[in-house]
């Protein structure tokens, strides 16, 4: 299993960029992909994740109508489209794959490396 992050950079405040992130995973089925930010000093925070089977998308309040995830199932590849983008946004990105249980909600299985997003102001 690889999850292939990038995409990060700096960019100004106000401005764009699409994170991507490849996945080899032996299956797609009951594949829920999210990606989660990490701060200095902070703890891993997840943002967004998508059912890879059916696009079914949901988000944290702090991202909404600012961040988008999409996924291309021919590349196996999901997207965190990020618009307006903030110094507060500055952090690691990561994708990850794992599955929505009924006890605990959404599991991670695999983590991909992080890809850093700097935002000046």
């Amino acid at each position: 299993v690889q999850l292939q992050a990038s995409g990060g950079g700096l960019v100004q405040a106000g401005g764009s960029l699409r994170l991507s992130c490849a996945a080899s995973l032996t299956t797609f089925n009951d594949v829920v992909m999210g990606w989660f930010r990490q701060a200095p000093g902070e703890d891993r925070k997840f943002l967004s994740r998508i059912s890879w089977t059916t696009g079914g998308a949901y988000y944290t309040l702090a991202v909404q109508g600012r961040f988008t995830i999409s996924r291309d199932n021919t590349k196996n590849t999901v997207y965190l489209q990020m618009n307006n983008l903030k110094p507060d946004d500055t952090a690691v990105y990561y994708c990850a794959a794992g599955r929505i249980t009924v006890n605990a909600g959404y599991v991670v299985d695999y983590w991909g490396k992080g890809t850093q997003v700097t935002v000046s102001s």
